[in-house]
């Protein structure tokens, strides 16, 4: 149960309820994190417009969405990894075995999927400060600086959600069941 209110469409304030109606459009029901980031103006707004930002960057819909669920996973957002393996697999096209091992914290069997994977946990276990190598072994995956740049934007995305969903408590939309993620024992 979540431990803030979860707005709808009916009790949102009037200038943030543009954004619910988009999420709705968007997904076919309001994720828990939308209702949540509803009770604050700016952070709403930021959510959607970094999004949108993103969406626009140097980065395809397939490596946005690794970055994402490595976010996620290094967050322990639960909510995050498994909203965003729905978007994976069903708009972004990735396979199961790329999704899992995103999900799982281990290599994937792609280069570049797996340069962006690697870069992302980097950046974050580096606060940025990511070594040569890190760098020099993502451009040697074929991407540049302003891919790099597109990481860390889609890290700071990432965040935002990431936290606002840790600090919300928020449960699984039933939407999103299917996708349920729990970080691995060790």
């Amino acid at each position: 149960m979540s431990r803030m209110h979860l707005h709808s469409v009916q009790t949102a304030p009037s200038e943030i309820r543009p954004f619910i109606e988009r999420s709705v459009a968007n997904n076919g029901f309001l994720p828990n994190l939308v209702a949540t980031l509803a009770n604050s103006p700016s952070a709403i707004s930021a959510y959607f417009t970094l999004g949108d930002i993103n969406a626009s960057g140097s980065l395809s819909l397939a490596e946005r969405e690794v970055v994402q669920i490595v976010a996620a996973t290094v967050h322990g957002c639960g909510f995050c990894v498994a909203g965003h393996t729905a978007v994976a697999l069903k708009k972004a096209q990735l396979s199961d075995d790329i999704v899992q091992a995103a999900r799982d914290g281990q290599t994937i069997q792609d280069q570049r999927l797996n340069a962006v994977a690697k870069l992302t946990q980097e950046v974050i276990a580096s606060r940025g400060a990511v070594s040569d190598s890190a760098l020099a072994a993502f451009k040697q995956a074929g991407f540049n600086d302003q891919n790099a740049l597109d990481v860390v934007l889609g890290v700071s995305l990432a965040t935002l959600c990431n936290f606002a969903n840790n600090l919300a408590g928020n449960d699984l939309n039933p939407q999103m069941h299917a996708y349920r993620w729990e970080p691995r024992k060790l």
